[in-house]
């Protein structure tokens, strides 16, 4: 009971509000000094790929972007749960707020991986390979679901069909992390995620999780400063936004 009565607690609009203002500038300055790091770190710090020579630094902006492109998706999904079941505003605005970082982080890793794709593969795009495919569908999702909040009217309304559109397309976040076990890919197999130890050496991959981290607190912190908005427009009419508004 102790949880259930936290977790109603902190999915009051008010108290979600009040907190999310606190602690979006830590996750802001947390991420500033993580970027930091580890763009110093992959960038100068790290020797370069006995293959790819510097070419492969491209990973530490292009891998935390496709690791954040599936995280947010299951957050917004899991948020439209929340809210489609438990009818939660907070929840509803949580999805809301993810879908255009979620969509943010997709793209960038879609043109990173083209901009490393044209001198490993010789190709910007090859329409054969799952991932780059199952990836792009994961783009065409957060736009159907952007597209979906934007053409319907009433707000309740539009997060439970947009809640509806993340649950389905939930299907394709294990084809897009498992593509390259299942078919044949021009990507490389796992490399960090393996079971027995990561392929890649600590020195490189170190930055790498650095640079992964700074890329979840710049999510964290803008989420929660666009999550704060959508609260404000969603409760519009209580009291509390009223007083916080006309501060």
């Amino acid at each position: 009971m102790a949880i259930l009565d936290r977790f109603h607690k902190y999915g009051s609009p008010p108290q979600f509000y009040a907190t999310a203002k606190t602690l979006a500038p830590w996750f802001g300055w947390i991420g500033a000094l993580l970027f930091a790091a580890g763009l110093a770190g992959g960038l100068a710090l790290a020797p370069p790929d006995y293959q790819q020579g510097e070419a492969f630094r491209i990973i530490y902006v292009h891998v935390p972007a496709a690791w954040m492109s599936l995280f947010v998706y299951v957050t917004m999904a899991g948020a439209g749960v929340v809210g489609l079941v438990w009818k939660m505003k907070v929840a509803d605005a949580v999805a809301r707020a993810s879908a255009p970082l979620g969509a943010a982080f997709t793209f960038l890793a879609l043109a990173t991986g083209s901009l490393w794709g044209r001198p490993m593969w010789g190709a910007w795009w090859v329409w054969g390979d799952a991932r780059l495919l199952s990836e792009l569908v994961l783009f065409f999702l957060y736009a159907g679901y952007m597209a979906v909040q934007a053409a319907v009217e009433d707000r309740r309304a539009a997060a439970r069909a947009g809640a509806v559109v993340a649950i389905v397309g939930l299907v394709n976040i294990p084809i897009i992390h498992y593509s390259v076990e299942w078919w044949t890919t021009l990507h490389q197999g796992p490399s960090v995620t393996r079971f027995d130890a990561p392929a890649i050496h600590w020195s490189m991959l170190a930055p790498l999780l650095v640079m992964t981290l700074a890329y979840m607190c710049y999510f964290a912190a803008v989420m929660l400063v666009r999550s704060r908005v959508e609260l404000l427009e969603l409760e519009r009419r209580s009291a509390w936004a009223r007083e916080v508004a006309g501060r």
